[in-house]
């Protein structure tokens, strides 16, 4: 093969991997506009509202677990990881604003949008692509009956709410971890300021910041899992390429995301 052809066979791999990047974007946006735009009929009926709660306690409440091991055991690894640096320096007790300032602001709403990418986000993935299988979908377009509206809206709200008030939960299991290990491990002045001190250097901004980053997450790991269920093709193989793809998909947007905020953020002094 000439070095021609093989230069241009990757600029054909590359523009095709760009056009199905930016067409997959466009599904999604289209797939949004069409929940926002059926949000208010789910809303304004009591089966729908009773869907986004089931969904809340199916999203949310079975995730509180794993969520909160999984938080304070990043907190438990902060303080030890954070106190040999700072000892030398005489500031081990700054261990607490650390903690705080990233948890709150950073891996609070990061780590939250992973665990759920994974419990929540495959499993909606699957149960839709499953639905297209057994052709559940065309069955409630012969009703007249708006898939969007009865499957995603619910999951996309659900999802939303859920992660934003997980991530308080995440936050602050990440603190508990930290005072934990400050009280056990490390010594006893940095647990005993622990809590003046994170609260002294904590603003509003820094909790503010992580809950919205969280409820972006929450829209995009719904989003991207309805979006994968609902362009199943090929029976059993298609539904477990949709629950892998959804997850790295969400955790690839995630970061990306994460990484947007962030430099807004340090932008406008956020």
């Amino acid at each position: 093969m000439s070095a021609g052809a093989g230069q241009r066979n990757f600029v054909e791999v590359l523009g095709a991997r760009l056009i199905g990047s930016i067409s997959y974007i466009g599904g999604m946006a289209i797939l949004l506009t069409q929940a926002i735009g059926a949000s208010k009929a789910t809303l304004a009926r009591s089966s729908g509202r009773q869907a986004i709660v089931g969904q809340m306690v199916r999203v949310g409440v079975r995730s509180v677990g794993i969520v909160c091991l999984v938080q304070t055991f990043i907190g438990v690894i902060l303080a030890l990881q954070m106190a040999p640096p700072l000892e030398p320096l005489g500031q081990v007790h700054q261990i607490a604003t650390i903690i705080g300032i990233a948890g709150f602001r950073m891996l609070g709403p990061i780590l939250t949008g992973v665990i759920i990418s994974g419990f929540a986000g495959a499993s909606i993935a699957a149960e839709i692509g499953t639905m297209v299988v057994a052709e559940e979908i065309e069955a409630l377009r012969a009703h007249a009956l708006n898939p969007v509206r009865f499957l995603v809206v619910p999951r996309l709200l659900a999802t939303l709410v859920m992660m934003v008030l997980l991530t308080i939960i995440a936050n602050w299991m990440i603190a508990i971890g930290g005072y934990v290990t400050a009280l056990l491990v490390l010594k006893p002045e940095v647990s005993a300021g622990y809590w003046a001190l994170m609260q002294e250097n904590l603003l509003l901004r820094d909790f503010y910041s992580g809950l919205i980053m969280a409820g972006v997450f929450g829209v995009l790991i719904s989003l991207i899992a309805c979006y994968e269920g609902l362009k199943v093709r090929g029976g059993a193989e298609g539904v477990g390429r949709a629950t892998t793809m959804t997850v790295v998909y969400s955790i690839v947007s995630i970061v990306l995301a994460a990484g947007v905020f962030t430099t807004i953020f340090y932008v406008f002094e956020f």
